[in-house]
């Protein structure tokens, strides 16, 4: 009776092992959760919204990405509007992609435009960052929030290596619990 015991316990401390050994390899290298800190991404992302994000996607224009800032030890949440060879234009607030206007629903659009003119104001990339095109390893990023948001803007392309993951869903851990986020 008492290897039967032992035998269960070690099968169970086998499986408990190998259970936590799959979740921290899943967290370090293929997802992991994340909250938003700041406005930057509205109406996308509130403050405080979870997220999870995927540390083995491919980026494409417009993935919403997390990232370490070249700014500041922090790390920040940012829509991908230039890929590697695209120019960038924003234009009476509306963005031009190789040439290509594209529509921005995502855009606060809710913003006192009497105080600013414009959501976005006119640029073009080289007017930021020195360059016609995204070079290749860089990304060039804005916030949803164009007026309140630290991005490309500012602080110039952001390096492939420096993304931490995708964007994949928003999650709510605390809702209906009674438990205040």
């Amino acid at each position: 009776m008492k290897s039967s015991f032992k035998n269960e316990l070690y099968s169970w401390g086998k499986s408990i092992l190998f259970a936590l050994i799959l979740v921290i390899i899943c967290r370090y290298f293929i997802f992991s959760p994340i909250a938003v800190h700041g406005e930057s991404m509205l109406p996308t992302f509130e403050d405080n919204d979870r997220l999870v994000i995927s540390k083995v996607s491919s980026i494409e224009r417009f993935d919403i990405v997390v990232f370490e800032a070249p700014n500041k030890n922090e790390q920040y949440i940012k829509r991908v509007i230039g890929i590697p060879g695209d120019s960038v234009q924003v234009k009476d607030d509306v963005l031009y992609i190789n040439g290509t206007a594209y529509e921005e629903k995502y855009v606060n659009k809710k913003l006192d435009l009497s105080l600013y003119n414009k959501l976005t104001g006119d640029f073009k990339l080289q007017d930021y960052t020195s360059e016609k095109t995204v070079p290749e390893g860089q990304y060039f990023v804005l916030g949803d929030n164009r007026w309140k948001s630290s991005d490309s803007r500012e602080f110039g392309f952001i390096s492939a290596n420096s993304i931490i993951g995708e964007v994949k869903f928003r999650y709510y851990p605390f809702q209906d619990t009674g438990i205040p986020k």
